[in-house]
């Protein structure tokens, strides 16, 4: 008799948390959505990155590090200079695991 997959009818979350990898998936994810947002701001406003960044008080690469979806090292103080140069405000909340 096979041995059964225990990852068989199981949700993607459970496996990603049975391999301790459910934090790290969600972080990207995230990051994902918002340099996404972002990114479509900054298209429908017709910036670029350079005007973003002096708007901001930082530096091109810091926009560029902002933006790329895979970086999740960024600081709510610079999501929220991003955010505000946009018109917008981030919002952050805990909800039950």
């Amino acid at each position: 008799m096979k041995s059964r997959n225990p990852h068989i009818g199981s949700a993607v979350d459970d496996y990603l948390e049975a391999e301790d990898l459910l934090t790290e998936a969600n972080e990207i994810a995230i990051k994902r959505v918002i340099a996404w947002q972002l990114q479509q701001e900054i298209t429908s406003r017709q910036m670029t990155k350079t005007s973003v960044a002096k708007a901001m008080g930082t530096s091109r690469a810091a926009v560029d590090r902002l933006l790329d979806p895979e970086n999740t090292s960024v600081t709510l103080n610079t999501l929220g200079k991003a955010a505000s140069v946009l018109g917008k405000r981030i919002k952050i909340e805990l909800v039950e695991a």
